[in-house]
């Protein structure tokens, strides 16, 4: 499976400082100084809708882990899946009377538009989960034969006591692991299932669904965490620098994939740091294709609005913060990609060197987006009020607002 085109990112003078951000395992900041090549996997779409803004968000957060990582001149490994095989994508198919492999193919395409659209820069790794299927059974069996999985009615289950770190990374009890289970995908009510919260790992063919070979585990098609386990695994290896996704994806998701990978490895952790964004709303509830509450990235652009709007709607916000999608934030973000689109468009302007300083520090901070515009802004309005001297400034402040904040002036 093929990404979207990278668009250019400037190099600015100087360098980058190393990224603090919260980690959800620890509850805390943590410092992430990755190596050479800085490692990333960013979970992805179910592909049986549109990109809403909540997938805009999230991915938006992430885009600026990677121009951070990029300033600080490193190189990045950034890994990303495409679960095109699962129950909301057969169930979606289903209700519309098309077929599912048609369906993930048409809405994968448009999620690679809107990202284009919106300049995040691709990963280098796109994987499917059923191009992944060979990788994954080798998993599964692997865990079965070490006695970290069982089969219970021809499907493959996990034994989340097989991982003594089971629980660091969402940090929560039993009765709300339990609670989120049933709500996001699992089956905690399961009669025989050694612990309600073993996750499935391979689930045996269901009459009238795809499936495919499992070798000594029959045929069948593969659980949701697994997926990401042999995708990651597979392109990062353990200890990658940060596990990335929505805030919903902490339990089970992430809590889940961690454990697999440490049965599967014997090593800990399985990655750095797990880094969550919040939660866009619309209409006082959480954006969700279940609810139906969308607002989408397509729909917008169809409307003539300007992608880089679309961003700056979304840098307005602190990544981990949820809020709500109303039509003011638009408007805003609209008006400000106004102003700094007519001050950079002078021949000169007030001096942009300590600018480029006052964004890398905020983003540094915890991708700390709405201070690195409220610095542009600053400076947008100087430049409106007194204009300047400095021939170079206009071109630094484009620079820099493109290169850390993926914003095309």
């Amino acid at each position: 499976m093929h990404a979207w085109p990278a668009s250019d990112v400037p190099a600015l003078p100087g360098k980058g400082r190393d990224l603090r951000i919260h980690d959800t395992a620890t509850g805390g900041p943590v410092t992430v100084a990755p190596g050479p090549v800085a490692r990333i996997y960013v979970c992805g779409i179910t592909p049986y809708d549109a990109t809403h803004l909540g997938h805009a968000a999230t991915y938006n957060a992430f885009d600026l882990v990677q121009r951070v990582w990029l300033d600080t001149k490193r190189q990045i490994q950034y890994v990303q899946n495409v679960t095109d095989i699962d129950d909301p994508l057969l169930e979606r198919a289903a209700r519309d009377g098309e077929d599912w492999t048609g369906l993930a193919e048409r809405e994968t395409a448009l999620f690679r538009e809107d990202m284009t659209a919106l300049r995040m820069l691709p990963p280098q790794h796109y994987i499917g989960a059923v191009e992944a299927i060979p990788g994954i059974v080798p998993l599964v069996e692997r865990l079965c034969d070490s006695g970290a999985a069982y089969v219970l009615d021809g499907d493959v289950y996990f034994s989340v006591e097989a991982d003594p770190h089971f629980g660091e990374v969402s940090g929560l009890d039993a009765e709300a692991m339990r609670l989120l289970s049933a709500e996001r995908g699992g089956d905690p009510e399961r009669p025989g299932k050694k612990n309600p919260l073993d996750p499935m790992l391979w689930m045996a063919a269901r009459e009238g669904e795809p499936s495919w070979d499992g070798g000594s585990l029959g045929r069948g098609r593969p659980g949701w965490h697994i997926e990401c386990v042999a995708i990651a695994l597979d392109h990062l290896g353990m200890g990658f620098d940060v596990q990335g996704g929505g805030s919903d994806l902490a339990f089970p998701h992430h809590e889940m994939g961690a454990s697999h990978a440490q049965a599967l490895t014997g090593e800990h952790p399985f990655a750095k740091a797990y880094v969550h964004a919040g939660m866009v709303g619309l209409d006082g509830a959480k954006m969700s294709k279940s609810k139906g509450n969308l607002v989408f990235v397509s729909t917008l652009r169809r409307d003539g609005v300007d992608p880089a709007a679309i961003r700056l709607s979304l840098l307005a916000h602190h990544y981990r913060s949820d809020w709500e999608w109303t039509d003011q934030v638009l408007e805003t973000a609209v008006a400000r990609l106004e102003r700094w689109r007519a001050a950079v468009s002078r021949p000169d302007g007030p001096a942009a060197a300590s600018l480029v300083e006052e964004v890398r520090e905020a983003l540094s901070d915890d991708l700390d987006a709405p201070a690195a515009l409220a610095a542009v802004d600053r400076w947008a309005a100087l430049q409106e009020a007194t204009g300047g001297t400095d021939e170079g400034a206009p071109g630094v402040v484009s620079r820099t607002v493109d290169a850390l904040l993926g914003v095309a002036l």
